[in-house]
């Protein structure tokens, strides 16, 4: 799994066989994000509109935009709703402004209430047309109108003063009349074109001014994140998290999985691997504590991370891969064959390759012409992982490891190897127990998938414990 590409099948793994545990965060995710909800006021958020007739650049919306949320217009509206200084601090977070396509300012407003948070975006809009307006000289009140009345009506006395000098110079057609005469044309005509300057200038003439489109619509809904929303995100991002931590965990695992591995770290050969019918492990006596009710209520008694088991043969077939891996230990034992099987504690599926390996041993026919059965006589003993030790009271002349794959570490297969190292055992060879979805047997006379059988020889199977 560490070397592995992460796809959606392993996915798929985790949701169908931890979904207690998932469903478990996704409440509990739920009822935090619930939580979060409460502690953050309900907000309603409204927009109001505002247009600008004409033709506008964009850089010019932008700019119309950003004097929408300027101080001046900020402090004017919170002064206008009664809350004076209230601009800086509290509405500038509440206040924003966008230019939208057809020359259309939108300002949104955000408040405790739906129907503060109309007053603030209405108030808003009105104070920025107001401000926006005086600053582009759009002032209609008496004093800004009389400064270009004045100037027209002095332009019309200077205009009727040079037709008076001009009629009143020298009617001689001397040189310094006609030039007199065409400097007043001149003056006359520059006085014109200032005048129409000044009618083109006129705010009559000029863009229209800004104009509100009707007051903000009261919001019917609070303003995302709601309280569902941070409920189902809570819900979905606890659950998010414990995927990621099954796949950091699976990423990090240094379980060893493949026969090289396994090999390498025991010092001795794979000698093959057996089907052992995949079933439900039974309540082990550490496991019926608070604890394991716990993990069996979690539904983590169970592990996830190894692969789905795949179809195997009969019952017949299972038989014929413990036989050859039976003749491959006999080959490698010398006379008298006794053998010590060593299984990891806690390993139910290698337990049970393990008592099928021992009645197989038992009923393997010796390879003389005389046909007389010659059993390996084998002794089971299962050995902690974390302090290994293996039993050296027994005449056996060497020990085999039954283990799953996927299911120990490199440092704990050592520790195993040390440990029969220790006792004076030669390692034989390794066989891998793998777990496979059985078929209905066909061969009767077969113990059951599980059962133990009795040993070969008469010896008992006995449990060694470190």
């Amino acid at each position: 799994m560490s070397d592995d590409t992460i796809r959606l099948v392993t996915i798929g793994r985790i949701l169908r066989r931890r979904r207690r545990l998932l469903t478990i965060l996704a409440v509990v995710g739920a009822l935090v994000g619930h939580g979060t909800s409460l502690l953050f006021p309900p907000r309603y958020t409204t927009t109001a509109s505002v247009l600008l007739p004409g033709a506008w650049e964009e850089r010019e919306l932008l700019t119309q935009a950003e004097i929408a949320t300027s101080s001046v217009v900020l402090d004017r509206a919170a002064a206008t709703l009664g809350r004076p200084g209230a601009g800086g601090s509290e509405l500038r977070d509440r206040v924003s402004a966008k230019a939208d396509d057809g020359n259309i300012i939108k300002i949104s407003g955000t408040a405790d209430t739906p129907e503060r948070a109309q007053q603030l975006s209405d108030q808003v809009a009105q104070q920025f047309v107001t401000f926006a307006a005086r600053i582009a000289g759009d002032d209609t009140g008496p004093e800004a109108a009389a400064g270009p009345e004045a100037l027209r009506k002095m332009v019309v006395q200077t205009n009727r003063r040079i037709s008076d000098l001009a009629e009143a110079a020298d009617p001689a057609r001397t040189v310094e009349s006609v030039q007199t005469r065409t400097e007043l044309a001149k003056l006359r005509t520059a006085l014109q074109e200032a005048v129409s300057k000044l009618d083109q200038a006129d705010p009559a003439t000029r863009k229209a001014n800004m104009v509100v489109m009707g007051p903000a619509a009261r919001p019917a809904g609070e303003a995302p994140p709601t309280s569902v929303q941070l409920t189902v995100a809570g819900a979905l991002l606890f659950v998010l998290l414990a995927v990621v931590g099954h796949l950091t965990a699976a990423r990090m695992s240094r379980r060893l999985r493949t026969e090289p591995e396994i090999a390498a770290a025991l010092g001795s050969a794979v000698l093959g691997a057996v089907d052992v019918p995949a079933e439900r492990p039974a309540h082990r006596p550490e496991d019926r504590g608070p604890l394991g009710r716990i993990r069996r209520l979690l539904g983590v008694d169970v592990r996830w991370d190894v692969p789905t088991p795949q179809a195997s043969g009969d019952e017949a077939s299972r038989r014929i891969r413990y036989r050859r891996v039976c003749a491959r230990v006999r080959d490698r034992l010398p006379a008298p064959r006794r053998l010590l099987v060593v299984v990891p504690d806690g390993d139910e599926i290698a337990r049970r390759a393990a008592a099928h390996l021992v009645a197989e041993a038992k009923s393997l026919p010796s390879p003389s012409t005389s046909g007389e059965r010659s059993p390996v006589k084998t002794r089971v003993v299962e050995v902690s992982v974390s302090r290994p030790l293996v039993p050296d009271d027994g005449a056996e002349a060497g020990a085999l490891v039954v283990l799953s794959a996927g299911s120990w570490t490199a440092a704990e297969l050592a520790g195993i190897a040390e440990a029969c190292a220790d006792a004076e055992y030669e390692l034989v060879g390794t066989v891998l127990a793998c777990p496979v979805q059985a078929r209905p047997a066909r061969t009767a006379g077969h113990p059951p998938d599980g059962a133990t059988p009795a040993l070969a020889g008469g010896d008992d199977a006995r449990r060694g414990s470190g």
